[in-house]
């Protein structure tokens, strides 16, 4: 290992900072170059072979990372939330990062992330497209209903954001003209907002017949709380599911709980909340879904399960009945609602990993 030449890069948009280090010999060696990955891979050949390079998890994506290895490099990339930093570090400039990446990997200390491939990160840009839009529409929502709120208006239902209640908000008018046009601007980005979230999930629905993760679309939706744009958000941003276990895909969501203990003591805390958050928020969402009674499946579910093959069928039914029958006993035992889902969406994700890596375990058998 320590005849390794070990590279750690510092990428910005602009400039990327270099630092090699060889253990063997001491050398040591820092650059800074333009952020672009041929005038990387000029200065990484300057080092005699092997060498490994690595660099930080980042907005800058992994379109370096794909370019090195490409070219035969050995490059990995960092999980920004992994990286080991001394506490009494307050010294934090562009040449020191490049140098503690180098060191770490030079230890073998570095947690790796996943570098997914163009077309992957495409649909997984898909997903996010449809969180964000959907995040915005919550907002604008939200913006018309504080204004009404504010000015003593109700809306007499329950049920909101139907075609009844748009008649409604539309009736309603200010004498105000500042307020009225304030009022009337909330209300259109919020229409453009449901019809702009209407066209991206038509389009996931397209796209999820005939993408790679099909088939594991097809079996998550055996589960009762996911349909089309949650399957396909799971199977975008989870993508490798071979990668876990039933126990691990938990921890890599942030589903399990946070832990203190020193001594003789333990304590427990909240989840951790590491790893994707938006495969969390969509398992969450989907685990209210099984505090419903459920007797048998429904019409949607009975048509979902007759597109995949018996074993996913049956496991599929085994796990709606468990996750319902785990909320029952929650409720008998009185816990509190939101800490109950939390537990029945890791449970939840296990479920979901039970579906989905075989289906992917055997495609690899059978593409070897």
């Amino acid at each position: 290992m320590f005849e390794h030449t070990f590279i750690g890069l510092d990428v910005h948009a602009v400039n990327i900072v270099g630092h090699a280090l060889n253990p063997a010999t001491g050398e040591i060696s820092t650059h800074t170059m333009t952020a672009e990955p041929p005038m990387v891979l000029e200065w990484v050949r300057r080092f005699e072979p092997p060498v490994k390079v690595v660099y930080e998890s980042g907005p800058t994506g992994f379109v370096l990372a794909r370019y090195l290895r490409a070219q035969g490099i050995d490059c990995v990339v960092a999980a920004s939330s992994k990286l080991l930093r001394a506490p009494g570090d307050r010294v934090k400039t562009d040449r020191r990062d490049a140098r503690v990446l180098a060191e770490i990997l030079a230890v073998g200390s570095v947690i790796e992330v996943r570098v997914p491939d163009p077309d992957e990160e495409a649909l997984r840009d898909l997903s996010r497209l449809r969180s964000g839009t959907a995040k915005d529409l919550a907002h604008a929502r939200q913006h018309v209903n504080a204004i009404l709120l504010r000015h003593g208006i109700r809306y007499p239902k329950d049920t909101r954001w139907t075609k009844e209640h748009y008649l409604w908000l539309h009736r309603q008018h200010f004498d105000q003209p500042p307020l009225q046009f304030t009022y009337a601007a909330q209300l259109e980005q919020a229409e453009l907002l449901a019809g702009h979230l209407s066209r991206i999930d038509k389009h996931i629905s397209a796209t999820a017949n005939a993408c790679r993760y099909t088939q594991v679309i097809d079996a998550l939706m055996c589960l009762r709380g996911i349909q089309v744009t949650t399957a396909f958000g799971l199977a975008v941003e989870i993508g490798d599911w071979t990668r876990f276990t039933g126990s691990s895909i938990g921890s890599y969501l942030g589903l399990v709980p946070s832990e203190n203990s020193s001594g003789q003591t333990r304590h427990l805390g909240p989840i951790t909340k590491a790893g994707n958050t938006y495969a969390r928020k969509l398992l969450i969402e989907a685990a209210w879904q099984h505090r419903r009674p459920y007797a048998r499946p429904g019409v949607r579910l009975l048509r979902q399960l007759d597109l995949v093959a018996p074993a996913t069928r049956i496991r599929a039914l085994e796990g709606n009945h468990r996750l319902h029958h785990k909320w029952e006993h929650f409720d008998e035992r009185h816990k509190p609602s939101v800490k109950a889902n939390t537990a029945i969406a890791r449970e939840l994700a296990g479920w979901c990993w039970s579906l989905a890596a075989p289906l992917q375990q055997g495609d690899r058998m059978n593409a070897a």
